[in-house]
Formats: structure tokens, sequence, C-alpha cells
């Protein structure tokens, strides 16, 4: 079996072939590409419009100002201007959405509009569903992701017709390195070479990425990258222990184009991770495979995808810090499978334009777990299976100004798996064994008008209805906890999570709208939810006993959210805002973690560009937030059920040199804030979390 060491080795090789046949010399990077006349010319008899700088890459259907509903974008600039920090920092930034984040656990649990775990967001890397399941002191799911391969996050908050829905909120889509995004300027190679060094702990972080493009037909992209932050300290100088971990990571890419109508490409990831969390030493390993196969003949009625995919994420715990412990030996395995297949068609109806978008999507996971070597029947998590097949249609009718999108997702659920329960449990199942094959399905609709009033204002109605089945994790739940002073039970009776909710919004697109040259972009939004049969924890027993349990009654989420950018290549800026009104019931920490948005969130980034190119880019970056309702049982010592708000401010700059290297210079927390962030816990910490102020310096070399 290979060592950490053989595998660093193993994937330095890879690295290297990817890039031995490229150039040694630098080239002037190019991260968004202008539109020629002609394409433009011929993208506008298409009905495609490429609308601002803001967005990274692609067209309309890439751009979120000019989608009409709750999408945002983490472009390739934004993540590269704040390199070094955590993958946290760059989801908070995006209107509606924030993490549960513990920091001592290095992966990424998204919450949108308040919703979180158990697949309430349907989380992705490259389309890859992670459906990995954890109940504890933290979230109740996680995604692992090394930010040094992220390229772009996209983010629909909201109802998700199409490949990617079936969740309860919406869906996040983790977009690493592509050979386009490497290759550029008509060359035939193209890479990177990362190092960043931070203070305060963040310490060294390098990655290396490299592609080759043998002819026209075959091309290959490799990656590694390593990090190993240590413990890092709070604004009060006080150290935030077991913050430390030890990531290294691997990526390859291949790409066969045999014809202008065929593609295929594959992926393998590789993620490796040792930290503590949760009271043990535990590592991670991420593996996933896929494959994905366009067909895009010049025939209107076709434009057909498939993907298929295989990830395997392994949890495993060590010891505790006296090198023993009733969880020592847990292992957690969930290996999920899946595939999609779509095809989108374009046609006319008389005076009607129809864009029709349609297909099958299946997915599946199977969770193995050991509890314990120690103590097998303590621990929460069990084992399980669970499978969904979606079945969907999102179809647009363009009649002059107007756009009207109907669209149908029918999820089919199945759960089965196997269990033991122990007597006087609280739902009053008979003492031993039980077993669990269910299965349900729900179809759920929407509807979208949009007008395009002007060629700058769009304004848009939605209504929309989503749902969620119980996991694994909450229906298998059993055990005892460390010591035997509560007891969990399962809850084979769950019913699935019902959404039903309307919003309305508008797009402001204005070119020229200061000066000549420059854009203005502006989404808005006000979105109103109600939820059946919302599942929490449940106390009975004088706390003794605990098992999920859907919540009678409806619970109502609604809010406002705005997003805004301006550039004018001098200067630039972007601002987003979110306000959260929610009645959902308390998730009891410890038992998963609540959830809460604060009530009003604020993120804003000014910054302005100089020299010659505009070689030289600086800026602030601020976020702030209210104070935030964790629920009367989370209170704690402190007896408040609520935790303070408060305020950070960074400073960045980055400036390009002509033959490809880039330096990123950035101070996070400027004023040294002591802070705890949002929806973040440490069990037992009594320490605030945030981190102190930390100086990062990035060199990044493009050939």
């Amino acid at each position: 079996m290979l060592n950490r060491h053989h595998r660093l080795a193993l994937l330095a090789c890879t690295a290297t072939l990817a890039l031995s046949v490229a150039s040694g010399s630098f080239a002037q990077s190019a991260t968004t590409s202008q539109q020629t006349g002609a394409e433009e010319a011929e993208a506008s008899k298409k009905g495609e419009t490429y609308l601002s700088p803001i967005v990274a890459k692609g067209g309309r259907e890439a751009d979120p100002y000019a989608k009409p509903g709750p999408s945002s974008v983490v472009s390739t600039d934004q993540i590269e201007l704040q390199a070094g920090q955590e993958t946290d920092d760059l989801l908070r930034s995006v209107p509606g959405t924030s993490t549960a984040n513990n920091p001592q656990n290095p992966g990424v649990a998204v919450n949108i509009r308040g919703f979180e775990g158990s697949g309430r967001v349907n989380m992705m890397i490259d389309g890859v569903r992670q459906n990995f399941r954890f109940t504890g002191h933290e979230a109740q799911g996680f995604a692992y992701v090394d930010p040094a391969f992220l390229s772009e996050i996209d983010l629909t908050r909201g109802a998700v017709t199409g490949i990617g829905g079936g969740a309860l909120a919406g869906s996040v889509n983790f977009k690493t390195y592509d050979i386009e995004d490497l290759i550029q300027d008509g060359k035939n190679h193209g890479g990177q070479a990362v190092a960043t060094y931070g203070s305060n702990g963040a310490g060294w972080s390098e990655s290396l990425l490299g592609a080759y493009r043998f002819n026209d037909v075959f091309s290959v992209l490799g990656g590694i990258s390593k990090s190993d932050p240590g413990n890092y300290d709070n604004g009060d100088g006080i150290e935030v222990p077991f913050t430390e971990e030890d990531l290294l990571s691997g990526l390859l890419k291949a790409e066969i184009t045999p014809d202008k109508d065929h593609a295929f490409k594959f992926s393998a990831m590789s993620y490796d991770n040792d930290f503590f969390a949760n009271s043990y030493f535990q590592n991670v390993r991420n593996q996933t495979v896929s494959a994905n196969y366009a067909y895009t003949p010049d025939n209107e009625l076709i434009d057909f995808r498939a993907n298929a995919y295989w990830n395997r994420l392994r949890m495993k715990y060590d010891t505790n810090l006296l090198g023993a412990g009733a969880a020592a030996g847990r292992r957690i395995t969930d290996t999920g499978t899946g595939f999609d297949i779509s095809n989108t068609s374009t046609f006319d109806l008389g005076e009607v334009a129809v864009r029709s978008n349609y297909g099958v999507e299946y997915f599946q996971d199977d969770y193995d777990v050991i509890n314990s070597t120690a103590s097998p029947s303590g621990g929460v998590n069990g084992s399980g299976k669970n499978a969904t097949t979606g079945i969907f249609n999102s179809t647009t009718f363009t009649y002059g100004i107007v756009d009207l999108t109907a669209g149908l997702r029918y999820d089919h659920f199945n759960i089965d798996g196997t269990g033991s329960v122990s007597a006087g449990n609280p739902l009053g199942m008979p003492a031993g064994a039980y077993s669990v094959d269910e299965s349900d399905g729900r179809l759920n609709p929407s509807v979208t008008l949009a007008v395009n009033a002007t060629d700058w204002l769009q304004p848009y109605a939605t209504y929309a209805e989503t749902s969620r089945a119980p996991t694994v994790n909450e229906i298998f739940v059993g055990g005892s906890h460390p010591g035997g002073f509560q007891m969990f039970f399962p809850n084979p009776f769950l019913q699935p999570e019902i959404s039903k909710g309307w919003e309305i919004g508008a797009n402001i697109n204005l070119d020229d709208f200061i000066a000549t040259g420059d854009s203005f972009r502006l989404k808005a939004n006000y979105f109103h939810n109600r939820v059946d049969n919302y599942i929490t924890a449940a106390l009975a027993n004088g706390g003794m006993q605990i098992f999920f349990v859907n919540n009678p009654g409806i619970s109502t989420v609604q809010g406002f959210e705005l997003q805004a950018a301006y550039d004018a290549g001098y200067v630039f800026g972007d601002l987003a805002y979110t306000h959260t009104e929610s009645d959902l019931p308390s998730q009891v920490n410890g038992f998963g973690v609540q959830s809460f948005l604060p009530d009003d969130i604020v993120s804003a980034t000014l910054g302005a560009r100089f020299l010659e190119e505009q070689r030289l880019t600086v800026g602030t970056r601020i976020y702030a937030v209210s104070n935030a309702f964790i629920g009367e049982e989370n209170a704690g010592a402190s007896g408040s059920a609520t935790v303070p708000g408060y305020g950070l401010v960074d400073l960045f700059a980055n400036y390009k040199f002509e033959n490809g290297l880039e330096l990123t210079g950035s101070v996070t927390n400027v004023f040294d804030k002591t802070y705890t962030p949002a929806s973040s816990t440490i069990a037992g910490s009594t320490v605030d979390t945030g981190r102190g102020r930390t100086f990062l310096v990035t060199a990044k070399a493009k050939f």
C-alpha cells in the first residue's frame, strides 16, 4: 500500500509527464477572451449575447446577469485575487449563500438561504455529486475539494429542474481547471506553477498544473497540489487549536475530439487530507473518475450530452489526543455512482421560438460504516443505500419580448438497509433487528415568466416546487454517545421535505453606463418559500434519547437578495446583500449544527487598475453580518440565543509581469477583529474561532 511519500512521488511524476512536452518560455495570460466582430455578429444571429467582462467564461448561459433566476458565478479572477484563502470565504461573498464552517474540518458544507446538510443543497465537483453524509458535532455533509484546482464556482439558489436537481434549496458546482483554461493564444501547451506563503499559521501551499495538445484530436492535463497549514491565532492572539491539515491532491484530464461533432472528456481526481476534528485525528480520501460525451452536429434539434461518474469518499478516525477513544477505528465510506443523459432542441412554432432541454439522471450512494473498532455498538452513523432517478424537461417559449419557461422534474427515490434498535425507543419499534426498503416519488413543477422589457431590463417571476428525500444517516442513525449518557435511535418513518415557493426579480445590464466602455450589472430578487415536513433532531426522555423527526406544520423562509457589479477597466467593484427571515425549526448543535443565516449580510469589493495595460490591481474587500439567531437550545454558557455580528476588512494587490509571472499580496482581517464566523462551530470550543490578521503572498508563473 502506498504511503504519503510514495503518493507524492507518483503524483509528481504524473504532473511532470503532462508538463514535460511544454515549453519553458512564459507567455502573457488572457483570463477573458474577447469576441471578434464576426463572432459577435454570428452570435447575434443565434440570439446569444456576450454581455460583460465580469463573467470569465461562456456566453449568455454562463452569465448570471442574463438568467431570469437567482444564479451566481465566482469567476477565475475572483478566485485568484483571494489566493490562499479558504473556499468558505469565496462562497460567503455570494448573496443568499454561506457555509456551515468548522475550521478544524477542511470540508465545505454549503448553506443556501438557511438550508444546509443532508442534500438540501446539491454539491458537485465538475458535475459529480458529493453526497457524503455525516452526523456529529458539525455539518451533516461535506464536499472535499482542493481550492488550488478551482477555476470557477457556479451557484443556483432555489429550484433546479435539469441536471443537478433533486435538492431542496439549490446547487453548487465546483469547477476545476480544464485544458482550455490553460492552453490559450493558439498554442499547443500551457500551465501554471503557484506558490503561496502566509503568516498566522497559513504556511506554504504549492500547486502545478500543465496541459498539452498533441494534435486536433488529443489533449491532456495534469496537476498536483500540496499544502500543510498549521494552527492559527484569532484576533485576541489566542491559538485556535487543531486547525492544521496536511493536504495532497492530484488531477488528470484528457480530451478526445475526433471531429467537430463528437467530443469525449475523461477526468480523475484524488484528494487526501489529514486533520483533527470531532475530537479525533482523521484522514479523508476523496477519489473521482468521470467520463463525458457530447454530440453537437449542425442540427438545431440535437445537442446531446452524456456523463457517467464514480466517486468514493472514505473518512477514517484514528485516536483521540490520549491515543485511545471509543470512536477510534471509525470508518465511513460513501461510494457513489451516477449518470445523466440530456438533449437540447431548438425550433420554431410559427412566431414562437422554442428551446427545450430534457433528459434523465440517476445517482446512488452506498454507505458502509464501521462506527468503532473499540466499541462497534457506539457511534451514530448507520450503513445503507439510497438511489434517485430524475426525469426532467425545461422548455422556454419566446414570443416577442416574453419568455415563458415551464419545467417538470420527477424524482423517484429508494432507500434500503438494516439496523438494530434497543428496547424503550421513542418511536415504539420492537427491539432487535429491523430493515427498511422505502421508495417514493414526486413531480415538481416550475414556471418562470420573464419580460425583456428593454435591451437592459429583464423583470421575471417564478413559482417552483422542490423536494428532498430523507437520507441514510437520518433514517439509520443509532447507537450511543461515547460515555453512554445519550442514546440515538433510527426513524424509518421519515417523509420527504417539500418546498413550495415563488420569487420576483429583475436583471439590469447596462453598457456605457457612466463612461464609454464600462458595464453595470445588477440582479435583485425577493423569495418566499414554505417548507413542509422539515427534518431536525428531536429530544426525548429529558434529552437522553435523540432521533430525527419531521416537524409538524409549515415553515416559512423569505428574503431579499442583491448582487451588482461595475467595471470601467481602471476601476471596478461588486456588491452582494442578503436579508433573510426564517422560522425554520432549530437544529440541535451536536446532532448536526444550526443553519440559520444572519438577518443581514453584506459583501463588497472595490478595486482599481493602474499602469500600462492595467498590470497593477489594488483593492479592498468588506464583509459584514448582523447578529445571528442560533436557537434557545444552543445558547450554551452565554445564555444567549444569538451570536454577535461582526465586520471584516481585507486588502489585496496583484501585479502581472510581461513574462507571465504574477504576484498577489493580501492582508485579511486588517483590523485584527475577534469574532466567530456566522454558521460556524467547533464542539467544545471556548474561544472565538475567526482567523486573526493574516498576510498572504502568492507567486504564479504561467507558461
